[in-house]
């Protein structure tokens, strides 16, 4: 039988074609005219007052570490169970990141956890949308208006998504997203960043655009441009632009298709959920989600780790995921815990994340055919 992997990237429409369009066009370098195709879809899928493409989602989180003014010794709350890169962002800026709890529900960080961290010196809380599904937004804003603190969503995983009707990217100050090819929709790497505070949009476009006003300048604003503030080089190529307007013209059929596989492994094992041998996802209320990740929590690592080696006997591909920042070298360095996080030590030695990608098809059968074997027996 044929491997079948975690993830699997997929042309879906005409991306050959835009390319090919791209090339004609003779500009290869960032901001033309399919970065800005790009950023009008994206404004429009987010409902953000701005949408600005970046090269990777890291670069977004950087952005977004620049503009809310970090300075070292600043503190920033966040949760520990997320990539990287949404620390890092802070780091760079000689920063601290200062990780908090998990909800055990929705695995999203925790309000309360975030309430109890704040000192005089946070300046910012990073929410992460776990597995397309947002946190609890409308009580991070009102924590972040009673401290005068910026709101930033690691929407990494979360296009599509909503929250109480609102979608995810329009529900702090700024947000990054992610076109990974890991992700729903992609362009092997990439990223965006939104703004929805109009006082940000300006300095955001002069940070990406290596600290100049050159956007001003194209748009005659100003005639010449120049060194103003800082940035870096935080835009991608044309041709990866190209890539990813084919894939977000199809952002609602990928959904669609992403979540329909959701919903069938979700049904799969719910009898098991019932009786306790596994746990499953649950959607936190009033959000819809967009079938990025379907995962199950195991008992311990020992069953996590058995599972996850039964699979790849049998030739399918279902890793685990984050190891908590907080007990990372990195995180022990540059950031610190509030306190202990025990529903983050545990959700990562229970987690395991099952294929989920646009070509899966009927393959999904064999996944939950060969899961449901070994969890039966070993009940």
């Amino acid at each position: 039988m044929a491997r079948i992997p975690f993830n699997k990237p997929s042309l879906v429409g005409r991306e050959f074609a835009l390319l090919e369009d791209a090339l004609g066009r003779g500009q290869l370098s960032g901001d033309g005219h399919f970065t800005k195709l790009c950023n009008a879809e994206i404004a429009e899928l987010t409902d953000a007052s701005t949408a600005l493409l970046t090269h990777s989602c890291t670069a977004a989180l950087e952005m977004a570490a620049i503009l809310c003014d970090l300075a070292p010794g600043d503190e920033v709350i966040m949760p520990s169970f997320t990539f990287v890169s949404t620390a890092n962002a802070v780091a760079l800026r000689g920063a601290v990141p200062v990780f908090v709890d998990i909800d055990p529900d929705t695995l999203n960080i925790d309000p309360s956890q975030v309430e109890a961290a704040i000192t005089p010196k946070t300046r910012a809380i990073f929410a992460v949308h776990y597995a397309g599904f947002p946190a609890d937004m409308d009580a991070l804003a009102d924590i972040a208006r009673a401290h005068d603190l910026l709101l930033v969503e690691d929407a990494a995983q979360a296009l599509g998504s909503t929250y109480k009707g609102r979608k995810a990217g329009s529900l702090g100050d700024m947000a990054a997203f992610s076109f990974h090819e890991t992700k729903n929709i992609i362009s092997g790497e990439g990223g965006a960043l939104t703004v929805m505070r109009p006082d940000l949009i300006e300095r955001a476009e002069i940070i990406r655009e290596k600290g100049t006003n050159r956007s001003r300048f194209l748009r005659g604003q100003v005639d010449k441009y120049t060194w103003v503030d800082i940035g870096s080089s935080f835009l991608p190529g044309e041709l990866v632009a190209a890539f990813l307007y084919g894939q977000l013209e199809q952002e609602p059929a990928i959904r669609r298709t992403r979540l329909g596989l959701f919903d069938h492994y979700h049904a799969a094992f719910a009898d098991l959920a019932a009786r306790g041998r596994v746990a499953l996802p649950r959607q936190p209320k009033e959000t819809t989600g967009n079938g990025h990740m379907f995962y199950l929590l195991m008992r311990d690592i020992e069953d996590r780790d058995a599972f996850i080696t039964h699979l790849r006997d049998h030739d399918i591909i279902a890793p685990f995921h984050y190891v908590p920042l907080h007990s990372a070298p990195g995180g022990r360095r540059f950031g610190r815990a509030d306190h202990d996080l025990p529903v983050t030590d545990e959700t990562y030695a229970r987690l395991v994340r099952l294929p989920l990608y646009f070509t899966l098809g009927d393959e999904i059968d064999r996944v939950i055919d060969i899961s449901r074997a070994w969890l039966g027996a070993n009940a």
